[in-house]
């Protein structure tokens, strides 16, 4: 049995600062589909309701006898969508769904050509909610800001149950790489084909996109007190392009996004979905420390670790497939001599078997580094 010596917040800070802590920190990606099914709701019951969808969440973290800064878990699908987390049309459980199904998301040509140079003149809030939204969604405008103020409630009440068990949420500013907003908004293949044949006006949207989102998400980040975010991004590793396009399209516009934060002492947490095994030595490049990466089962965890080791925090990687750990002496190969963080590969599965969440929550928990 570990010894801890650290509060979650201590030990979360010395993984992702490269120090060794008391015991390797765990957090697992728990969202409000699995703990629907964890707690026996319905997905429809957290599509609906903030306040369900965190009492489900903090059911599941005191059952489980909690674990170390939770990933924040205070919405409902559709504030997910009209905040532009998912720019894309959206199922919803018990509206376009059966109760039991998790919310599902449309991948369709929405965005146009011409709708590059609209971005890169008004920038992409104002584009979103005077243009595109109404696209995807059947919400009327006047829902919206009720739509909104209720996330924010669910956020804030997500914090203080949080407080009241002596941690806080893992981040709280949340953004998707500007590559990533406009590959789904245009759906891949269009996507792709504009990048290689109608560069131009992708490039200004991107610009103008980072342009705003640094100083929008540094300003949310340091109201929020805690200095980590996350910026998801899932279509732009060698899995789907070659480097000569990663180079151009998203590799600048990453480091100036991380450059810009670090320099206010704001640590990123991409997290990166796919294969980024042969993108992996660019991420060098970043400050020590400015990073943490979340990967997702399909990028070698080993192979990041040997690459960026005493460089950059890595969090994973217990497959949704899986939920266990088959060996747990991995914990120590990794996060042995610290910058490690126990999770699940992306999140948790909506149909999570009980005993594999515990045994991965437990491991972490317990688990004993060796004595070097």
């Amino acid at each position: 049995m570990s010894k801890e010596s650290m509060s979650p917040d201590e030990r979360v800070w010395a993984a992702v600062r490269l120090e060794k802590p008391d015991r390797v920190p765990v957090i697992p990606t728990l969202l409000p589909e699995p703990a629907a099914h964890l707690t026996g709701l319905t997905q429809a019951d957290v599509a609906t309701d903030n306040k369900v969808a965190v009492e489900a969440f903090f059911k599941v973290f005191d059952e489980y006898e909690g674990w170390d800064n939770p990933y924040p878990a205070a919405y409902i699908p559709i504030q997910l969508q009209v905040g532009g987390s998912y720019p894309m049309k959206m199922r919803i459980p018990g509206k376009d769904l059966p109760d039991t199904d998790a919310f599902q998301l449309v991948e369709e040509e929405i965005l146009s050509v011409k709708d590059y140079d609209k971005i890169a003149e008004m920038g992409m809030q104002q584009f979103f909610y005077e243009n595109y939204l109404w696209r995807i969604t059947d919400i009327k405008p006047e829902e919206l800001p009720g739509t909104i103020d209720n996330l924010v409630t669910g956020f804030t009440l997500f914090m203080t149950e949080c407080m009241k068990r002596g941690t806080r949420p893992f981040f709280m500013g949340y953004g998707l790489h500007p590559f990533f907003t406009l590959s789904l908004m245009r759906s891949l293949v269009p996507f792709t084909q504009d990048l290689y044949y109608n560069p131009e006006p992708v490039e200004r949207a991107l610009r103008k996109m980072t342009d705003d989102l640094i100083p929008t998400q540094i300003e949310i980040i340091k109201n929020s007190g805690i200095n980590i975010w996350l910026l998801t991004e899932e279509r732009a590793s060698a899995y789907f392009y070659p480097p000569t396009v990663f180079e151009r399209f998203w590799w600048p516009y990453t480091q100036e996004i991380i450059d810009a934060c670090w320099s206010e002492g704001i640590v990123t947490v991409f997290h990166l979905d796919q294969c980024w095994d042969k993108n992996l030595p660019y991420f060098k490049k970043l400050p020590r420390g400015s990073a943490i990466l979340e990967l997702d089962s399909a990028t070698d965890i080993f192979s990041a670790n040997d690459i960026l080791r005493d460089h950059l925090c890595l969090r994973g990687d217990v497959p949704a497939s899986l939920l266990s750990l088959g060996k747990p002496e991995a914990v120590d190969e990794i996060g042995g001599d610290g910058g490690f963080i126990l999770g699940s590969g992306c999140g948790v599965p909506p149909n999570v078997r009980p005993e594999n969440f515990r045994a991965m929550i437990e491991t972490g928990r317990t688990y004993e580094f060796s004595k070097q």
